[in-house]
């Protein structure tokens, strides 16, 4: 196992913020944190002056296609990409075949995900089937280790079932209600954005009302329910980071919310120049909705970087745009984009960068925040914050290559990590 020397350890859950040696022994363990340490015997000894060691990355919304679509992922693949990427663990939705809506299926995900240097937490679906009518069994489901319910893909339509979903799930410490927020009634047979671009390529819209309907319906039903915990997903609208803003100003703390690095970064314009690797759900908006992004970075309304890793066979998305299945794959690029268009253009700090990828989505999902001191488990991700590097999808580790960044020049590059007493370098 690796010493690191003269490595910045930034870990603000502890109020970590120094630069030293770091050395991890054979178990896996972090042996020492000094100056000068001297290295056993063999011991592989790396310069760290440029790198900085922080609590694992976890990414808590990714696709992971096992079971039922291994063509595009498996969970093996998916946490070579995560890894590759940076990330140390992942919670991987229930939009499977079948869905993650029974116990089985929760303990089928666990035991393929053993051994492997990347932690997997399975979400459950909140209702059977994700058809929105009857809850699934939270009870069960949980104590087979869910915290996060969701039927991602598919928004529960009743405010009645959400209504349950929030009771029902309050009897559970640390249980979760998250939401693909899309009014369905409105975004029959879309294709992208709702908007100019839409309209002049003459292609189906999705108008950013649909989700911003969904997303206070919510906050308002979980208000009532006694501020239940709410997980905003992807969130993409002007709107909604308004509305989680002003539920934040009202005192409701247990709304929180994510943001894919598409979101932030591209806009619905990207659909002419990077067609079916520009379409996704919810679909990319307009500039507008991006600055309100930023700008909710900037004042901390928006808590967590999630990529929405959604892989899809290349015969899947070389199809005419309206028949594209949704989504991009974007654990081995979040890093750099986020580095590249939030750090680097000063709207976030590299501590707050910690915080949106490491620190908040493991306190959302009630999962330890890994420390970074002697005697301790090591659970590091490992990056290079000014690194700059250029994307190529043939050193992906993920089984798909949809995504609208391949060439893109970036700053700020995963090295590697280390956990479950492994250390894996990034292939980038």
């Amino acid at each position: 196992m690796p010493l690191f020397r003269n490595i910045r350890l930034l870990n603000p859950a502890q109020s970590l913020d120094r630069r030293a040696d770091l050395l991890v022994d054979e178990s896996g363990t972090i042996a020492a944190i000094g100056d000068d340490l001297i290295a056993p015997e063999g011991t592989p000894v790396y310069d760290g002056s440029a790198w900085v060691a922080a609590p694992g990355f976890y990414d808590m919304h990714v696709h992971l296609r096992e079971p039922g679509a291994t063509h595009k992922e498996t969970i093996a693949s998916g946490c070579a990409s995560a890894a590759n990427g940076g990330f140390t663990g992942v919670c991987c939705m229930p939009n499977t075949t079948p869905a993650i809506d029974a116990v089985e299926v929760v303990h089928s995900i666990l035991w393929r995900s053993e051994g492997l240097a990347v932690d997997v937490l399975p979400s459950a679906a909140t209702t059977k089937g994700r058809k929105g009518e009857e809850l699934a069994p939270m009870g069960a489901l949980y104590d087979a280790g869910v915290r996060l319910f969701t039927d991602d893909g598919d928004c529960v339509r009743s405010a009645e079932v959400m209504r349950r979903a929030f009771e029902y799930a309050s009897m559970f410490e640390g249980a979760v209600i998250s939401q693909h927020c899309e009014e369905h009634a409105m975004t029959r047979g879309f294709a992208m954005n709702e908007g100019v671009t839409s309209t002049r390529l003459g292609l189906a819209g999705y108008p950013d009302i649909a989700e911003n309907l969904i997303i206070a319906r919510d906050v308002m039903i979980a208000e009532f329910c006694g501020d239940r915990p709410y997980h905003v997903s992807h969130m993409s609208t002007r709107g909604g980071v308004d509305l989680v803003r002003r539920s934040r100003e009202r005192g409701a703390r247990a709304v929180t919310c994510e943001v894919t690095p598409h979101h932030f970064v591209l806009t619905d314009e990207a659909v002419e120049a990077h067609g079916t690797n520009a379409k996704m759900n919810p679909p990319l908006r307009t500039q507008s909705d991006v600055d309100a992004i930023l700008e909710g970075f900037r004042d901390g309304t928006i808590d967590v970087i999630a990529t929405d890793h959604a892989p899809h066979a290349l015969s899947e998305k070389e199809v005419e745009f309206q028949n594209a299945p949704n989504g991009i794959i974007g654990l081995e690029t979040s890093i750099g984009l986020a580095c590249t268009y939030l750090l680097h253009r000063g709207l976030i700090t590299l501590a707050r960068l910690v915080e949106l990828m490491s620190i908040n989505p493991r306190r959302i999902l009630s999962q330890h925040v890994p420390l970074i001191a002697p005697g301790v488990r090591a659970n590091l991700t490992i990056l290079a914050p000014d690194q700059p590097w250029t994307v190529d999808v043939g050193r992906f580790k993920t089984m798909s290559v949809n995504t609208p960044f391949n060439g893109w020049e970036l700053t700020g590059k995963p090295i590697g990590i280390v956990n479950n007493g492994q250390t894996v370098w990034s292939d980038l």
